[in-house]
C-alpha cells in the first residue's frame, strides 16, 4: 500500500512517533510512505519564520528518511492543475496541494487533520 504523509505526520514520525495512533503506525512500518515536496516547503518556511523547531537540518532529515525507504513525490502540473477541481473547504495551500495530489496519484493520505474529510480523498488515521 502507498502512503502519502501530511506534513504534521513526518514530522511526528521523525519526532515523536507516540503521537500517531498505534495502529498507523503498525500501517507506516508496513507500507511504501511517500512525502510531498510541498511539505518540505512548508517545512522550510515554517523553521524560518521560527514556527517549528528542526532537530536537525532539513536536509540531513530529508537524507536520512530517503534511506530509510520514503520517497519524496515531486509536484507536477497535474497536480497544479487538479487544485481548480478543489471546493474551498480549507484554504491551507500546502495541504490543498497534498491533497490535489493524492487525488491524481491516487494515494492515501495519512493525516490527523479533519478537514480533509470533505474532500474527495482518501485518508487514514
Amino acid at each position: 500500500m502507498k502512503l502519502l504523509l501530511d506534513t504534521h505526520t513526518f514530522i511526528w514520525w521523525d519526532r515523536e512517533p507516540n503521537l500517531i495512533p498505534a495502529a498507523t503506525l503498525d500501517l507506516l512500518q508496513r507500507s511504501d510512505l511517500l512525502l510531498s515536496l510541498v511539505s518540505l516547503w512548508e517545512i522550510q518556511i515554517k523553521s524560518q519564520l521560527g514556527k517549528l523547531h528542526l532537530n536537525m537540518p532539513l536536509a540531513e532529515m530529508v537524507s536520512r528518511h530517503q534511506s530509510n525507504g520514503i520517497t519524496l513525490l515531486p509536484i507536477t502540473v497535474a497536480h497544479i492543475l487538479e487544485l481548480e477541481q478543489l471546493p474551498q473547504h480549507h484554504r491551507d495551500p500546502f495541504d490543498r496541494l497534498i491533497i490535489a495530489q493524492s487525488r491524481i496519484e491516487v494515494i492515501t493520505i495519512v493525516t490527523r487533520d479533519s478537514a480533509f474529510q470533505s474532500y474527495d480523498c482518501k485518508i487514514v488515521w
